[in-house]
């Protein structure tokens, strides 16, 4: 394609974009297809000779357009934000067409330091101390995992100094926590059966008591106990565990603690919602993600260390095609995470930033969690619904329970409702297990979600109860 091409079809695709965020709510948020049905449309083998943009484009309208689902629409009340901007899609335009490899200083400059400077700017955001260090990863797994492989370097250093006798490292979360964390200590190298999970409260939280009695037993059985994952703000429940008390834990018995505030971390712009934020400045480690509440489209995870030292030694290499006079001077960020090839992430972060400003973001992150408790309110004022989990920012979990049904019973119902709920097209929602319990989220978090449309959900839910109930 030449220049004049490229200008041309650009221009198209960006007048496309502008009409789709426009029209977005004009879409089913989730498409009617079926398995299988989208891959019919396509050949089975590759073109011989390359084909018109014309063409192509054509088809992206009419055969993959009706297969997405629209994350960004504001009826998308499902899972997690996972939101963005058109001031994110123009820089990701940007980061693409300057095609950089940035996995040392050298080989891109300005994108490792304006890492460094927008993740210093994110950790005031968010309120952590000048002690914490941030860089980007790609996603809060991947960040999970450098945590649990950074615990498991500093465990390891340990047990070099015990006469050679080699113990079984463990690991500690709630039983709320998330399903990266065991995944992460299956690739570690910990071994599954060397995930302790610790009992959580009624609501949801970890319980620190039980987290100091699973390492004492085993410590007295022989293991080293080498990291504890807390969770700010749960996948299923935004359960909130008390990090200041399991930080005290960690510290009497010289535990790394990781923080997985993935989808909570955003709300910490807000000065009053930042109490969820207690201990997080005693954490060896914190993670948040931009790319679901803060504005910035996948992906972009903020993750912040108090010893950057001890996550250089887990990560460096020395290779020597990789040498250069400035390495002593500067952040290579390749060694600060597990691939040694990185995107300029930090350049979408920084347009977000400066386009909204602190007070923008804070903004939206106020609308979205007032929407919430108002939700929560038509729930509680609804004898037919049941609040299932306290609620906790931007997140309500709920189900239909009319009375006079056992737990399969009312599962089945739920499961129903949520049918007719989603098969409406306005407006997704997605389930989890509370307690063996079948429960119904709504997770706000879309920049275009607004109260009609959250007033719009209530009335899909309320229409679907009429519908289901006797």
């Amino acid at each position: 394609m030449d220049t004049e091409s490229f200008r041309k079809y650009g221009h198209e695709f960006i007048d496309w974009l502008a009409d789709y965020f426009e029209n977005i709510e004009k879409y089913p948020v989730v498409p009617r297809v079926q398995p299988g049905e989208i891959i019919k449309q396509f050949p089975v083998s590759p073109p011989h000779s390359g084909e018109p943009m014309d063409d192509i484009f054509r088809d992206f309208q009419t055969q993959v357009v009706p297969g997405i689902t629209h994350w960004q629409h504001p009826g998308w009340m499902a899972y997690f934000p996972a939101n963005n901007s058109p001031e994110s899609v123009l820089a990701e335009l940007l980061t693409a067409g300057l095609g950089a490899q940035c996995m040392i200083w050298q080989t891109s400059p300005v994108a490792a330091e304006l890492e460094e400077r927008v993740m210093d700017w994110l950790r005031q955001m968010i309120g952590l101390p000048e002690t914490f260090t941030g860089v980007i990863q790609d996603t809060a797994s991947t960040a999970t995992l450098t945590a649990l492989l950074t615990a498991r370097e500093k465990a390891t250093g340990l047990q070099s100094n015990l006469k050679g006798i080699e113990k079984k490292l463990r690991v500690y979360a709630g039983t709320e926590a998330h399903s990266s964390i065991e995944k992460g200590v299956k690739i570690a190298g910990y071994g599954k059966e060397n995930l302790r999970m610790i009992p959580t409260d009624d609501a949801f939280a970890m319980i620190p008591e039980a987290l100091q009695q699973a390492i004492e037993e085993d410590l007295a059985a022989g293991y080293q106990p080498a990291c504890v994952v807390a969770a700010i703000g749960s996948t299923s429940s935004m359960a909130m565990d008390p990090v200041d008390a399991i930080a005290a834990v960690c510290k009497k018995y010289n535990v790394w603690l990781h923080v997985d505030a993935a989808f909570a971390g955003t709300a910490a712009v807000v000065p009053e919602l930042r109490d969820f934020m207690k201990g997080t400045e005693l954490a060896d480690s914190f993670v948040f993600n931009p790319h679901k509440w803060m504005l910035t489209n996948f992906d972009c995870t903020a993750y912040f260390v108090q010893d950057p030292g001890m996550l250089i030694q887990t990560f460096e290499i020395h290779p020597e095609y990789l040498k250069t006079a400035a390495d002593k001077q500067v952040k290579n960020y390749r060694d600060w995470g597990i691939p040694l090839g990185r995107r300029f992430r930090a350049l979408k972060l920084w347009f977000v930033i400066r386009s909204y400003g602190i007070e923008g973001i804070q903004a939206m992150v106020r609308e979205h969690v007032r929407l919430a408790a108002l939700f929560a309110d038509w729930i509680r004022e609804d004898k037919r619904f049941e609040i299932m989990a306290p609620v906790q920012l931007s997140l309500v979990c709920f189900r239909l329970n009319p009375g006079g049904m056992n737990e399969e019973q009312l599962t089945q119902l739920n499961q129903e409702f949520l049918q007719k709920i989603n098969s409406h097209g306005d407006v997704f929602m997605t389930h989890t297990s509370l307690r063996g319990k079948y429960t119904i989220r709504l997770a706000l978090g879309s920049r275009t979600t607004q109260e009609r449309h959250v007033k719009k959900a209530w009335e899909i839910v309320q229409q679907a109860a009429d519908e289901i109930l006797p």
